[in-house]
């Protein structure tokens, strides 16, 4: 099982990534060993997070969700606060 996962940084910024271990990458990202943009923007939580079967299409996902705006990021977080599983 794959996850597509936002972070929510300490400046207020938004890093999307996938794994396979949610837990630990969130660990590696508040460590300092998780990737480049979280090393200087430090994630403060995990604020969406979403399943894929496949390590391709949580690849694909990502990518699609890094090409939307800030503000749709944003509704889409709204949205799922508003809605919870």
């Amino acid at each position: 099982m794959w996850f597509v996962y936002i972070l929510l940084c300490k400046d207020h910024s938004l890093y999307t990534g996938i794994t396979n271990n949610l837990e630990k990458r969130f660990s590696e990202h508040k460590n300092g060993t998780g990737g480049r943009y979280t090393r200087s923007h430090k994630p403060i939580k995990i604020v969406y997070q979403e399943s894929c079967k496949t390590k391709s299409k949580a690849l694909k996902r990502e990518n699609q969700i890094k090409s939307w705006t800030r503000e749709k990021k944003i509704r889409i977080l709204i949205k799922k606060d508003l809605n919870p599983p």
